[in-house]
């Protein structure tokens, strides 16, 4: 059965339209579609749209929404807001046309750098190396960004290597480490608490503050880790922005 699609206030200046349960693609792309048409054909008001798995919460100015958009005195900010977004979806008969290159995230795995490996490859009865394997093996969809500035949470894990959170959080982790967290993997945009399990480290930044974006990764972006040597790693940290664009392939 499908799920409906519902659309929940969220206080007095945003609300979320909810697509349906789960981690998928499919719902993600109908997440997308809407952002896209938002951000195309804004109504008054609108200040973002910020996608997440299978939900976007749309913020906007109560008061230019109620101010701008007077035909129906008697509803609320909320519920214009609302009446606007349901004809964008009943509208919407295109496709977003997302970038076709993949973003590769080099990673240097285990050691240090990936202090988890050996207990995620334990939890799964694996090697160290199979976990590397199926960890380098998929393409990652980046759902969304949060947590931190530039964090993606990514889709598309093999479910061999799924592995739980630690049961008492790391009080630091270094920016551009690599974790597991249940079925999903991610990366440490900035030093920070967590309780993932790390298996590696890039040596890129994610959270870019002086350029536009100022994150690496984007909603809608497709990942590959490449795995690298320690040596690779040393000269990917000292020259990163230089050979950035090595890592996309067209």
């Amino acid at each position: 059965m499908v799920k409906q699609i519902t659309i929940q206030p969220l206080g007095d200046a945003a609300l979320i339209v909810n697509f349906g349960e789960g981690i998928s693609p499919t719902l993600h792309k109908k997440v997308q579609n809407l952002q896209y048409a938002l951000e195309k054909n804004p109504f008054k008001g609108f200040i973002e749209a910020v996608p997440a798995y299978n939900t976007i919460t749309v913020y906007y100015q109560p008061f230019i929404v109620y101010k701008s958009y007077p035909e129906k005195e008697n509803t609320t900010s909320f519920q214009k807001v609302s009446l606007f977004i349901q004809k964008i979806i009943s509208d919407l008969n295109h496709e977003v046309t997302l970038e076709e290159s993949i973003i590769k995230i080099p990673v240097l795995y285990g050691g240090e750098w990936g202090p988890d490996l050996a207990e995620v490859a334990y939890v799964n009865h694996l090697t160290p190396k199979e976990v590397i394997r199926y960890h380098t093996e998929k393409d990652y969809l980046v759902y969304m960004l949060g947590f931190a500035p530039g964090f993606p949470f990514l889709g598309g894990m093999d479910l061999r290597i799924k592995a739980p959170r630690k049961e008492s959080p790391r009080l630091k982790i270094p920016a551009g480490s690599v974790g597991i967290a249940g079925e999903q993997t991610g990366i440490y945009s900035l030093e920070t608490p967590g309780g993932w399990q790390i298996i590696g480290r890039t040596p890129l930044d994610l959270f870019l503050p002086e350029q536009t974006p100022p994150t690496l990764l984007q909603p809608g972006n497709k990942v590959r880790f490449v795995p690298i040597s320690a040596a690779e790693y040393r000269l990917l940290k000292e020259e990163k922005r230089c050979l950035l664009k090595s890592f996309i392939q067209d």
